[in-house]
């Protein structure tokens, strides 16, 4: 079966549950993981050490975030892709999964409870707003 499953990670433990979750089911199902990295503002630093400079940004960061969680799960046998954008975590997944017309999103269940439940999750965000099926992981224990 083709299609897309998207997961949103941030190099945390949390989102590697789900990432490992997400690409179970992509294996499983004949599916492309897409593992999607979001940052919040697009900053350039320069570093100098000696005559050598290197420019810093927070998007090329994200960028190897995505491409080292890809080529880990790659490793498992699924098919991955991987992309980062600016923005808002749950903003750029539903973005994403609308424009690929993705099969689903794969996120985990952290700050579902509690006081951050009322002020928002991604993964609540991601739940109510989804273009197609949602899978929470359950990954806060």
């Amino acid at each position: 079966m083709a299609g897309i499953i998207i997961v949103g990670v941030d190099g945390n433990s949390t989102s590697m549950k789900a990432a490992r979750v997400a690409a179970e089911l992509a294996k499983a199902t004949g599916r492309t993981l897409r593992v999607v990295t979001a940052f919040g503002e697009d900053k350039t630093e320069k570093v100098s050490i000696g005559n050598d400079e290197w420019f810093l940004s927070t998007a090329d960061e994200a960028e190897r975030v995505a491409q080292r969680v890809a080529e880990e799960l790659k490793i498992s046998g699924v098919k991955t892709e991987y992309s980062s954008s600016l923005g808002k975590p749950a903003d750029v997944l539903l973005e994403e999964a609308t424009k690929l017309q993705a099969d689903m999103i794969v996120v985990g269940n952290v700050r579902m409870q509690g006081l951050a439940r009322v002020l928002g999750s991604v993964a609540n965000a991601i739940s109510h707003n989804a273009p197609c099926d949602v899978y929470i992981v359950k990954t806060d224990g």
